[in-house]
């Protein structure tokens, strides 16, 4: 059994990590958990099942919607934010959102490595030259002013290392300039 400081600082610890993302619109985490309540509303109209209701061994934040980008990812519909009822998920565009941003693993990639010619992740991206571009050598280039951290590219990537990561994996973001709450 953990020592009680390691176990309350678990459920006091974010569950927003690489590739675990809040849905779109999402206000800072800081302030998340105790803005959300929890109602489900999210993950009720949510056409692709992207977005699951944390259990009870996510602490404090128990109940609040999450997104396992490499499982399912977002597919950008925005059916979200106009159910939620607290304001939690702010009401944003497509382009506005700012879950996170795809980052290449070029030691991972396999058209970094030049080991075959993949482009699973630009051809997925809802926002194709705009969020990922192939560079002259057609490997992928993430632009970071337009990717919204969907997952998409993730959930597509054929490269799985064996803790579960993909060649191109989703760092979150925690706040956007963009939103106002």
């Amino acid at each position: 059994m953990l020592p009680a400081p390691v176990r309350a600082k678990k459920l006091l610890s974010s569950p927003v990590t690489r590739n675990r993302l809040r849905p779109p619109g999402a206000v800072p985490e800081e302030i998340f958990a105790g803005k959300c309540i929890r109602c489900g509303r999210c993950v009720e109209v949510c056409p692709y099942k992207s977005i699951i209701p944390l259990d009870f061994r996510s602490g404090v934040y128990a109940g609040t919607p999450l997104i396992f980008a490499e499982n399912v990812p977002c597919y950008l519909c925005m059916k979200c934010v106009q159910v939620c009822p607290t304001g939690t998920l702010q009401k944003i565009s497509q382009e506005q959102t700012r879950m996170g941003l795809a980052v290449v693993n070029k030691h991972q990639c396999f058209a970094w490595q030049e080991r075959t010619l993949c482009r699973t992740c630009y051809d997925v991206c809802p926002f194709k030259n705009q969020a990922i571009m192939l560079d002259e050598e057609l490997k992928p280039v993430v632009l970071e002013d337009h990717c919204t951290g969907c997952g998409i590219c993730t959930h597509a990537c054929p490269f799985t290392a064996e803790n579960g990561e993909k060649a191109i994996n989703i760092e979150p973001l925690f706040a956007s300039a963009i939103v106002k709450w």
